[in-house]
């Protein structure tokens, strides 16, 4: 737990920064703006300019309109101290527009309306909560430490107070066991949550974690792509009465394109859904490589043949050298961007 004046002195510490960089704008000619060819001077010499110059750098050229509160569940502190925390970096950064932090659902449930409020009339933007999953089992069976009940009460909460919310769900999470459930039920604790934002993660595991050792023993079975696409067909199936956007924000999920706005969009998405299950096993072993090695972006990057013959090139590199291990492969290139 770090205390308020720390905090502040964080912020000090990026306020000190940006002077030095707006200054460094004007000894370059660049009259005090922050831009491009700057920026590159202070990424090319990190021997001068080490990480914080060159995030500071970064965050001023961007705007310097987003903050993120680092790390992990900053609503563990008091709401009167967060809230002096918020005024603070408000006041020292005037550019800002929007606050976010992630935070548990269980300490969020202890926070009432009210403290939310006064948090997000301090700035708090936005709330990412990991949802993981809306089944009780599954949470059980990885010790998430909270109900489905308790995520209902704490999203409520955030809507209430005016904050936009941030749910995610982890595809593949309930193995071959629990796939069903875990769409089904993780859609009905979202449509009484009703969140801005539904953000999907898919399932890797990496050794260090236990649930790699129940994989191990075979008492978890892990999901196939093709059967984690089927599984998110059947949570986006069963969303219902909810105006949320669907986010596949992340390089782990093979299909990043099952985006929109619900419910306008929900059929727009089962379509890209449908696209991909409808293709031959070769195409789908093709788009998986591409996607997984990042020169597909979208199904429709199939119909370049340029792209699509990079990608057949290093499938017969694969099976040639690695002795047909392409789900090896497969599993290094997701594990390597975690």
């Amino acid at each position: 737990m770090r205390t308020v004046e720390e905090v502040k002195r964080d912020i000090e510490a990026v306020k000190e920064i940006v002077s030095e960089i707006k200054a460094l704008s004007w000894k370059h000619g660049f009259g005090g703006e922050i831009v491009a060819p700057l920026v590159n001077f202070i990424l090319q010499n990190p021997q001068n300019y080490p990480d914080g110059y060159r995030s500071v750098a970064l965050w001023l050229y961007g705007g310097g309109k987003n903050v993120f509160l680092q790390d992990a569940n900053s609503l563990v502190l008091k709401t009167d101290q967060l809230v002096d925390i918020l005024r603070y970096l408000k006041e020292t950064f005037l550019t800002v527009e929007r606050i976010t932090t992630y935070a548990r659902a269980k300490t969020v449930s202890k926070k009432t309306v009210e403290e939310l409020q006064d948090l997000y009339h301090a700035g708090l933007s936005r709330i990412h909560i990991g949802l993981e999953s809306g089944y009780d089992p599954l949470l059980q069976y990885v010790k998430k430490g909270v109900t489905p009940q308790e995520h209902i009460d704490a999203g409520k909460k955030v809507k209430e107070s005016g904050i936009s919310l941030s749910e995610y769900v982890i595809l593949g999470l309930g193995g071959k066991g629990m796939w069903r459930e875990h769409a089904i039920e993780t859609a009905k604790v979202l449509n009484q949550i009703n969140p801005d934002f539904i953000r999907v993660r898919t399932l890797k595991v990496l050794k260090v974690m236990p649930l790699y050792q129940k994989i191990e023993k075979g008492e978890f079975i892990l999901l196939g792509d093709d059967e984690i696409v089927v599984e998110e067909k059947l949570l986006i199936e069963n969303l219902e009465g909810i105006a949320s956007t669907f986010a596949s924000d992340h390089i782990l999920n093979l299909l990043e394109e099952v985006e929109g706005k619900l419910p306008e969009e929900k059929e727009k998405m089962l379509a890209v859904i449908d696209r991909y299950l409808s293709l031959s096993p070769e195409e789908k072993m093709n788009f998986r490589l591409g996607r997984r090695a990042g020169v597909y972006r979208s199904l429709e990057d199939l119909s370049d043949p340029e792209l699509r013959s990079q990608v057949e090139k290093a499938l017969k590199k694969i099976e040639l050298e690695k002795l047909g291990g392409i789900e090896k492969v497969l599993s290094e290139l997701m594990e390597s961007f975690i």
